[in-house]
């Protein structure tokens, strides 16, 4: 969510070795709290499925889950993402299923980037298939959840990437500066400031509850790169997503010296 040629980046990477990263951890599940001001809106679960293959091809599973809090006036959203990613972060094959109302809508793609192609099922109102699509594409790309992944990856590339992103059946473009912003935060999960590295970016597209536009991110400063702070722009306005709850053998947000 690798880019060196791909992802079509805007500048050259830092000298500078990158530390290892190990994003993808057995059985780590991450819960956060999304709030708007001082109003909690809902949770977003992330949860690693552990490693696979797609025909052949080394891969990792991935599960997202969106929940908004019960009794919130305007806000009923509830979606489930399955990403099924390369060891390069890009998407191989992906589920999104979100509900409005009373029913579920889907959308399901497998990208067959030996074919240039990615093949889109798309299902309404808890129905069975209702459209068919075929897309273009000449570059790995990614979708909503594996970006997750993909921002981990490079968090301390110190490098611009524009992303190819694939939003329901749109092609569009996550513009990531990886600026390697050594700061601090503090969460209510820990009694002591968190060590992050910081990027920003934006996302030229709407995507769930009108996501798009400016956003940015603080990830722990060690080899998990766990998202720990993040504010992105939706239809009420900006929201703030905190890490609330962790599932990671022997991790904790790492504390900032000093």
């Amino acid at each position: 969510m690798l880019l060196a040629v791909a992802a079509c980046p805007r500048a050259a990477a830092q000298a500078s070795p990158v530390p290892p990263s190990k994003v993808f951890a057995e059985g780590e599940e991450l819960t956060y709290n999304v709030r708007y001001g001082f109003i909690n809106l809902g949770q977003v679960r992330v949860k690693f499925l552990g490693d696979t293959t797609i025909a052949g091809v080394p891969a990792h599973r991935a599960r997202g889950l969106i929940d908004s809090y019960h009794g919130i006036p305007f806000v009923d959203l509830h979606a489930v993402y399955e990403t099924m990613l390369d060891t390069a972060a890009f998407s191989r094959r992906f589920v999104g299923k979100s509900k409005e109302d009373d029913y579920w809508d889907f959308y399901r793609y497998d990208f067959q980037y030996d074919r240039n192609r990615v093949l889109i099922d798309f299902g309404q109102r808890d129905t069975s298939i209702a459209k068919r699509e075929t897309l273009d594409v000449r570059t790995p790309y990614n979708d909503g959840l594996s970006l997750f992944w993909l921002a981990r990856e490079r968090l301390m590339s110190g490098t611009k990437f524009d992303v190819p992103t694939l939003i329901k059946d749109q092609k569009a473009m996550t513009h990531i500066d990886f600026t390697n912003e050594h700061t601090q935060v503090e969460i209510d999960a820990v009694d002591y400031p968190v060590d992050v590295i910081g990027f920003k970016g934006n996302a030229d597209f709407v995507g769930l509850y009108g996501l798009s536009g400016d956003f940015e991110g603080w990830f722990s400063n060690d080899e998990a790169r766990v998202p720990i702070l993040a504010k992105m722009k939706v239809i009420i306005g900006k929201v703030t997503i905190e890490l609330m709850g962790w599932k990671r053998a022997g991790w904790q947000p790492p504390k900032a010296k000093g």
